[in-house]
């Protein structure tokens, strides 16, 4: 380890902010344990002077996360917490509520299956199930990958409007086979077509060898939270099968939707 003087000032800035980040945790977990407590009894639970607590306190009800009782001077937790837990309830409760019919997919396609979801220009697949004919050698359950690149991204960007669109991919697309799309023009017209079709497919895009076909996953308010793919090998999953791919596919996402109340209006008499 070390000696503190051979640190740099940035290695004991970085240090710094760590230690500082780790406090304001261990301050939300006393709080989450006591219920409410003072600057002095946070400080002698962690073992620091009530000025850092105090710093840390000020910091966190300044964003939400802790408030202060009027008439006691003591702390508890603030709404900002119940915020960051509904979010993450709601992608528990989609990984969930999708488990069942990406098994049912895979089993039927016998193909591997995900559900994506969008992280700025990139998607993380949270749930997947393997088919009878896929052969599990990686998962892909908290992988990232770049969205233009695959299906169920082409599926979560057609959803986004053009300023968020914008926002969301830089200027340049990167390439990864010879037929990735790399330029916004071609994508955008490659968006109009999944808004059109409904799903989107990509043609060893990502990898070489590997294609893909994904639909639209919806919430209760109609808006799309997720994209359902199914991917296997270019000589199984071929052109010819794209569109009995992707009417299971959809079918098996809208089931997902219907778990999370969404209600398709054009099936409404």
């Amino acid at each position: 380890m070390p000696r503190p003087d051979s640190r740099t000032p940035e290695d004991g800035g970085r240090s710094a902010s760590v230690q500082s980040v780790d406090r304001a945790l261990l301050v939300m977990e006393i709080l989450a344990t006591l219920g409410q407590a003072g600057v002095t009894e946070i400080a002698a639970e962690l073992g620091v002077h009530k000025s850092t607590v105090s710093r840390i306190v000020s910091v966190l009800e300044a964003r939400g996360y802790v408030e202060q009782l009027a008439d006691r001077g003591k702390y508890r937790l603030g709404f900002a917490i119940a915020r960051l837990a509904r979010a993450g309830s709601g992608q528990l409760d989609l990984v969930k509520q999708s488990q069942a019919a990406c098994d049912a997919l895979a089993l039927e396609s016998g193909e591997t299956t995900n559900l994506a979801v969008l992280d700025g220009a990139r998607i993380v697949n949270v749930a997947e199930a393997i088919g009878a004919a896929g052969i599990a050698l990686r998962t892909w359950v908290g992988q990232s990958c770049p969205a233009h690149a695959t299906s169920s991204g082409k599926v979560l960007l057609a959803s986004l409007d053009e300023a968020e669109l914008r926002a969301c991919l830089g200027a340049r697309l990167e390439s990864f086979t010879d037929t990735t799309v790399t330029t916004r023009s071609a994508l955008q017209a490659e968006l109009d077509v999944v808004r059109e079709n409904g799903w989107a497919c990509v043609r060893e895009e990502l990898e070489v060898g590997l294609n893909a076909v994904a639909a639209p996953v919806y919430d209760a308010e109609g808006t799309v939270v997720a994209a359902l793919s199914v991917s296997g090998p270019s000589y199984r999953l071929g052109e010819d099968e794209f569109d009995a791919t992707a009417k299971r596919t959809v079918a098996a996402a809208e089931t997902i939707s219907r778990r999370l109340g969404w209600i398709d209006i054009s099936t409404r008499p």
